[in-house]
């Protein structure tokens, strides 16, 4: 048996939608092939799993991020906090806008970012704190919208992972200014391409990023810009796409939290033999990625390996230690919780075609592998 953790044929079900979509508007009177009536579908489908909230369709979930901080007008000389754990993105787009990324630390069983050290972070340069859900679990945001609600700062929500979670009732994406969903292959509504949305019920603000994604333009009249722009249009192929498949999502959703589950509770006992699966339950929970958290996380690796089974591992260093942010991380400071999360994390696959035998199979390998003694004295 052989189980990659990144399946190739995600959508071979659909290949023959697919060539369909490509030909129906290769062929079409129209040739429109980003922003059309397509896009104002998939938009408009989307409203209704966000209780109603804007949804601006753009190039990927980076670019929806990057467009939600412009049309905040964050840039040089705020700063804005940051999990110091998780995708580059999440403090990429704070330093492309021309602002300073303040990393913080994250919780150690969930880790997103750590309400409390996140306020401690907070400087009269604050202008925006940006929490991200991660993996399986969505961040605290309650306690954001609380912070940044006493502290008078913006809150975005890194939602990228978590489309069709929810927390206390509402969903990911709809908490603080705006949300934003990524749909790049492997995410949980992912397509064969690139593409995200921003989420918010703001209007002036889903009017903004309306504009900047298309250079600046407002769509009354071509060529007149009224902001400084990007070229983040969504294409009309994948929205196409995306609405033939949305009807499936919320049993695709289901079928990972079936598995998450299933691991979850074989693995509960595992935590006395350093092996620790997150928090259970599913208030809260989107299940994009199953992570658990191993003290022998490259052996348990290689096991898996030596089985056919595939891992992978999100993320070989938190985000100060990386070059890229080398600058904005000062001398000195420390980020345990981040730094034990990219020494023990370890992902297994949790795609919704796994059958249950296939999900068994990988988690007895996990329990066998627990199961044998540390030859480390």
């Amino acid at each position: 048996m052989t189980l990659p953790f990144f399946p190739p044929d995600l959508f071979e079900a659909d290949r023959d939608t697919l060539i369909e979509i490509v030909r129906d508007l290769g062929t079409g009177p129209a040739q429109r092939f980003i922003l059309g009536d397509h896009t104002a579908r998939f938009e408009q489908a989307l409203r209704d799993t966000v209780a109603g909230a804007d949804v601006v369709a753009c190039g990927s979930g980076t670019s929806a991020l990057s467009l939600v901080l412009a049309a905040l007008d964050i840039g040089p000389g705020d700063e804005v906090v940051v999990p110091a754990f998780g995708c580059a993105p999440i403090a990429a787009t704070v330093v492309t806008a021309g602002a300073i990324p303040v990393f913080a630390d994250v919780r150690p069983d969930t880790m997103t970012l750590d309400p409390e050290l996140a306020e401690a972070a907070i400087t009269p340069r604050t202008k925006a704190i940006m929490p991200a859900h991660q993996f399986s679990v969505m961040a605290d945001m309650p306690a954001f919208e609380d912070i940044a609600a006493r502290h008078g700062l913006r809150l975005v929500e890194d939602s990228a992972v978590a489309q069709g979670a929810t927390l206390h009732g509402r969903p990911a994406g709809t908490w603080g200014d705006a949300g934003v969903f990524s749909f790049v292959q492997v995410k949980s509504f992912g397509m064969p391409g690139e593409g995200g949305v921003v989420v918010t019920r703001n209007p002036d603000l889903a009017r903004t990023v309306r504009m900047l994604r298309n250079h600046g333009q407002d769509g009354r009249q071509r060529f007149v810009h009224h902001r400084i722009g990007y070229n983040s249009r969504f294409d009309e192929v994948q929205a196409a796409f995306q609405l033939r498949r949305l009807p499936g999502l919320a049993a695709r959703l289901a079928r990972r939290a079936d598995i998450a589950e299933y691991y979850t509770r074989q693995f509960a006992p595992l935590a006395g033999r350093g092996i620790t699966p997150p928090p259970p339950g599913r208030d809260g929970r989107c299940y994009y990625v199953y992570c658990l958290r191993a003290d022998r996380r490259d052996e348990l690796a290689a096991h898996l390996a030596a089985l056919g089974i595939g891992t992978h591992v999100y993320y070989p260093a938190p985000l100060p230690a990386q070059p890229a942010f080398a600058r904005w991380a000062p001398a000195g400071k420390v980020w345990p919780n981040a730094t034990a999360a990219s020494e023990t994390i370890l992902a297994l696959p949790v795609y919704p075609h796994l059958t249950d035998a296939q999900v068994e199979h990988i988690a007895a390998a996990v329990c066998q592998f627990a199961d044998r003694k540390d030859p480390r004295p």
